[in-house]
């Protein structure tokens, strides 16, 4: 599995600490063995022990939020958040509040966050946080009951210039703004500590779109450069139906794409005829329902219990934008013998490591999520910069920019790919580009 002895031996350091973190662990797994060309050509990563302290974070905060819910009964969540590496600059990265979320979740996310942040070219270190609780079901008051406990305990540990968190699975623009809203009444203070903020009270034009258009533009040029296509009549499948499956799609059907799918956790939809974007958005954003309310307007299209099924259908373009380890070894060959040519995530690690070495075996477009989907993160830190200098660029001024970034984080990473000697293995470009940059400044910052 490894090639060199101290690669070999980190690695078994974080499984012998981290047992029961099988999420952090993949996302270890992954990481540790695509990076072992680069440093074996650069002994003093060993010599500073520059593995052993980029796979630890520098910071693991752990706390209780409790909070009141419309029958005056109390509630108790756990809350999290990692600040995992600052080498390149402040900690950056989303809250997610999910039922599923736990330390080792978060901890993967966030080791995938410092690679991410560290692809954009944007002076971001990287962090995660998030809760267990569980948005769905609940109140708006319930909802701003929970932000304004969990920021009550988390303001103390963020900052503009230190830690600027941002919104992920169950936190978003609603979210956001209880959050915020309670950070200025503890520090009396209005400044950009956290992004995906609405419009009026600080937020950019473009961020809701951004990880879903970002997702596109790295596709779209990786399909030019890679194939010679394009998403010009292409189909294309899309996991998910949240804020990045939506926006992916938007920007796929602008490219000249017929989406035929989404999904949600109950199951998928599939439209022969295109999916009707303004219909998923009614049920998803505007009731905040279930994907299978489409087929009650949609009545040609089908609706299928089990969300995994949706990797089944034909496509030539599949974008997972769900969740993590949604799409397995099985799937991938399915969608292969199908005729896929481009899978890119729009999720965090929705591939398991089996099916990301299939994919590029196969000489299938792969876009790994923390190139991918970086669009998000990216206008994140754009967002920062308009805060710092209290400017507000137009839809079209921040689109541009994104566009360019995605386009450069995709030539990093198929550069890098291109010199370790295989075009598609973009997993390995991606972790190395990535990487160089954060190791070469965890060296020059010296031991901390």
């Amino acid at each position: 599995m490894f090639q060199t002895e101290y690669v070999k031996r980190v690695y078994e350091e974080v499984e012998d600490k981290n047992r029961n973190e099988k999420e952090f662990l993949q996302a270890a797994l992954e990481i540790l063995e695509s990076l072992e060309p680069y440093v074996i050509k650069h002994p003093e990563l060993e010599k500073n022990k520059i593995l052993e302290r980029f796979v630890e974070p520098e910071r693991l905060i752990q706390f209780r939020v409790a909070w009141v819910d419309d029958r005056g009964e109390v509630q108790v969540n756990r809350g999290y958040r990692v600040q995992y590496n600052s080498s390149i600059g402040p900690y950056k990265g989303g809250l997610r509040f999910h039922p599923s979320v736990n330390a080792s979740i978060i901890k993967f996310l966030g080791l995938e966050q410092v690679l991410k942040n560290s692809l954009t070219s944007l002076p971001m270190g990287g962090g995660k946080g998030g809760s267990d609780f569980d948005p769905k079901g609940k109140s708006d008051c319930e909802i701003m009951s929970f932000c304004q406990a969990f920021m009550t305990e988390l303001y103390r540990h963020i900052g503009e210039d230190t830690d600027v968190p941002a919104g992920d699975i169950g936190v978003g623009g609603r979210e956001i703004g209880y959050l915020y809203g309670q950070y200025k009444r503890i520090q009396n203070k209005n400044v950009g500590v956290l992004t995906g903020k609405g419009i009026p009270y600080g937020g950019s034009l473009a961020r809701t779109e951004a990880t879903g258009y970002g997702l596109c533009y790295f596709t779209e040029e990786a399909l030019k450069v890679m194939k010679k296509e394009s998403f010009k009549e292409k189909t294309v499948v899309i996991s998910g139906s949240g804020n990045v499956a939506i926006y992916a799609c938007k920007k796929a059907q602008e490219l000249g794409a017929k989406v035929v799918a989404m999904s949600d956790s109950n199951g998928f939809i599939f439209d022969a005829e295109g999916i009707d974007l303004s219909l998923v958005k009614e049920i998803k954003e505007v009731k905040r329902g279930r994907i299978k309310e489409y087929v009650l307007k949609r009545t040609k299209a089908t609706y299928t219990e089990g969300a995994k099924g949706i990797w089944r259908i034909p496509c030539e373009i599949a974008l997972p934008c769900a969740t993590q380890n949604e799409l397995d070894l099985e799937d991938a060959k399915i969608l292969v013998q199908n005729g896929v040519i481009a899978v890119c995530e729009g999720a965090n690690m929705p591939s398991t490591l089996e099916a990301s070495k299939y994919l590029i075996e196969q000489k299938i477009v792969y876009g790994p999520a923390k190139a991918a989907n970086a669009g998000g993160v990216a206008t994140s830190g754009l967002e920062m910069c308009q805060n710092s200098a209290r400017l507000s660029w137009s839809f079209e001024e921040v689109d541009a920019k994104l566009r360019s970034i995605m386009i450069t984080i995709f030539h990093n990473t198929y550069d890098t790919a291109v010199g370790l000697g295989n075009p598609y293995d973009t997993l390995a470009g991606a972790n190395i580009a990535g990487f160089e940059k954060v190791s070469k400044a965890m060296l020059a910052l010296g031991v901390y």
